[in-house]
């Protein structure tokens, strides 16, 4: 009976390093276990997104407050501003009579000893003058004015200075206005700021205590207004001799907003 053959058989050899890279991994586990690390693989570039930053911590708290501040000081100057007008048929007399009352306006102001460089025009026009009856429109002739501004540096010489003017014009001469001030502001605003930075800084020191917190740095500071005298209209007395006026007293007045961090 003839005798089967076997087809012979091959076993391929193993791999010296088969085995190695699990083996290297477990021990890279177990070792950062050991460390007390968490096990996990570093992600790659690809999963890594570009500009990825970390989580902002939690916001800074602030208070924000504004401040109020002023400060007082005599006035040193006036500001007079004075004019004339005119009426006639044509421009060009209404023009010359204006003229006329500006140059005695003038000359009156010098004599006050009011000086050149404190003397100014203001405005100059002519312009018709209309009447209205019943729907119809009649030309009743030219107005002509001129206004000037003039600065009184001595205060106590104002009233003088408006009677000069309403003697010299007569029912031509018109006072729009009188503006005591100071001839140097800024150390009064400089006050009326600290006084405006102290208010702010007082409150601010308040609502922390009042919310648990301590006051921290400044963060932010902006002046957000400031506030001058208006215009104090004169009232004419010729009895006395002099236009009778109330210099009073200048104040400026400053509004900032503070932002302060809370600790």
């Amino acid at each position: 009976m003839p005798r089967s053959r076997t087809s012979p058989s091959y076993t391929a050899p193993r791999s010296r390093t088969s085995g190695r890279a699990p083996r290297a991994l477990a021990a890279a586990v177990v070792t950062l276990l050991a460390l007390g690390l968490p096990a996990v693989a570093a992600p790659t570039a690809a999963a890594r997104p570009a500009g990825a930053v970390s989580a902002p911590g939690p916001a800074t708290a602030t208070v924000t407050v504004t401040g109020e501040g002023g400060a007082s000081a005599q006035p040193d100057l006036a500001v007079v501003v004075a004019g004339v007008e005119a009426m006639a048929s044509t421009p060009r007399t209404a023009l010359d009579t204006q003229a006329e009352a500006a140059t005695a306006l003038l000359d009156a102001v010098r004599r006050q000893g009011v000086a050149e460089a404190d003397i100014r025009t203001e405005s100059v026009s002519v312009n018709p003058v209309h009447d209205y009856t019943d729907g119809a429109t009649r030309l009743r002739g030219y107005q002509a004015a001129q206004t000037f501004s003039v600065t009184v540096r001595e205060v106590g010489r104002t009233g003088a200075v408006l009677q000069a003017i309403t003697d010299a014009t007569g029912e031509a001469g018109r006072v729009n206005s009188v503006t005591f001030g100071v001839s140097d502001p800024a150390p009064l605003l400089a006050r009326a700021r600290r006084a405006a930075h102290e208010d702010a800084h007082t409150k601010a020191l308040q609502y922390a205590m009042l919310s648990g917190h301590r006051l921290g740095r400044l963060v932010s500071l902006s002046e957000d207004a400031t506030g001058y005298p208006r215009p104090v209209p004169p009232a004419a007395d010729a009895a006395s001799g002099a236009v009778p006026v109330a210099p009073g007293v200048i104040r400026a007045t400053v509004t900032v907003t503070a932002v302060y961090a809370l600790d």
